[in-house]
């Protein structure tokens, strides 16, 4: 238990570390060597935890939308236990009251998406990142169905693909437009709430 703990917290600090740097250079800027000489660890130890820059920089993604995830999955689970109004708009406002800065991520996404263009290697990872994400956006707009009642036009997994989409164009307009994080917030909500409205058929039941 002990060498697996200190395995973790190696691997914990790593990622910390890449996303220093990456905020300070870039993806591509941000080299193993600066990435182990701010977490404090040889190349020996980065790469007995990680295959690659690349595998690095796709654990630090799958952080960050993870950490972003299980919020809103949070939040429609309290949906539950609280009043609150069933229209499309309310709902996307509720669950989506998150608070998050999402400026690493976008930002970390980008870079990756511009080099998996060119990077047959990294395009397989990165196809295999979004599917998994798209994967359990379907299973929280599920989850948001049976505790609002609400009906969709498309399967949940065409909605996830739909909505997943239209957060990302937001919050890259967001980003280059350097909003704060609530206004950058309010207009990832604004237009989600503008999609879910045209996905929505009826309330079921």
């Amino acid at each position: 238990m002990p060498t697996t703990r200190s395995r973790e917290n190696t691997r914990a600090r790593l990622v910390e570390a890449a996303s220093e740097v990456f905020a300070e250079v870039g993806f591509d800027g941000a080299s193993v060597e600066a990435i182990c000489e701010r977490a404090g660890f040889t190349r020996g130890a980065f790469y007995s935890n990680f295959e690659s820059k690349e595998d690095l920089f796709f654990e630090l993604a799958r952080q960050v939308s993870d950490t972003k995830l299980a919020r809103v999955a949070d939040r429609v689970s309290e949906m539950a236990a609280v009043e609150v109004p069933r229209s499309t708009a309310e709902i996307v406002r509720f669950v989506l009251d998150i608070a998050t800065d999402d400026r690493l991520g976008v930002l970390l996404m980008s870079e990756i998406r511009t080099n998996a263009m060119r990077d047959e290697r990294l395009a397989r990872a990165y196809l295999a990142w979004d599917g998994a994400m798209a994967a359990r956006v379907a299973q929280i707009i599920a989850e948001i169905r049976r505790t609002s009642r609400l009906a969709l036009r498309v399967p949940d997994d065409e909605a996830a693909r739909m909505l997943v989409n239209t957060w990302e164009d937001a919050a890259v307009h967001a980003a280059i437009a350097r909003l704060s994080p609530k206004r950058a917030e309010q207009q990832c909500a604004e237009r989600i709430a503008a999609l879910a409205s045209l996905l929505v058929e009826s309330p079921a039941g």
